[in-house]
């Protein structure tokens, strides 16, 4: 389908900067448009229902599941992700580019469904401020950054599966990397 060129898929590790770097895109070219997704973790510090995600109970995200309200989903580190199929077919129907930040099980159904949907997947510089950054944060267990970092090893291994890569080590340089990302697939 050839609106499917105006869907943007994100993913990268927990941690990478992929909401900061989506944001700072946003900034600089707002007629691209963010698609919210919908979770069952808890709300951060900081973060409001309908901006950063779509926040519902365990229960209401399976109903959703249900009805096929969810385009995809899975559960990560004990939550459900998920995207909501009305969020990304309206936009791309308009012909408004529209990106995911959604993580890589997540990208890759979204890939099956819309094959010319483009995928970016945002490394971060090193393993090493991967882990300085989700300590940063504050928000997780030990436990909790002990799975995030191995499940980001594995998230690193299938980012040859994208159509690009770009590495996270300043935010505006890998904005500027996304949108030229998205400006190729979309000429």
């Amino acid at each position: 389908m050839n609106q499917e060129r105006y869907l943007v898929v994100v993913s990268g590790p927990s941690g990478a900067g992929k909401d900061t770097v989506v944001r700072r895109l946003r900034q600089e070219h707002p007629e691209i448009e963010f698609s919210v997704s919908a979770t069952t973790r808890a709300m951060r510090p900081g973060e409001q229902d309908g901006v950063d995600y779509h926040y519902m109970s365990p229960a209401e995200f399976e109903r959703r599941i249900a009805s096929g309200e969810i385009l995809e989903y899975t559960r990560y580190c004990g939550n459900y992700y998920g995207t909501p199929k009305s969020e990304v077919d309206r936009r791309i129907a308009a012909g408004r580019t529209v990106v995911l930040v959604i993580e890589v099980e997540g990208a890759a159904n979204i890939k099956r469904i819309y094959p010319g949907a483009t995928t970016v997947f945002i490394r971060p510089p090193s393993i090493e401020e991967l882990e300085h950054r989700l300590r940063s944060r504050g928000t997780e267990t030990e436990d909790g950054i002990r799975r995030r970092l191995a499940r980001a090893a594995e998230e690193l291994r299938l980012a040859g599966g994208y159509d690009a890569q770009v590495v996270n080590d300043t935010v505006e340089g890998c904005a500027q990397e996304l949108y030229e990302a998205i400006c190729a697939r979309q000429a």
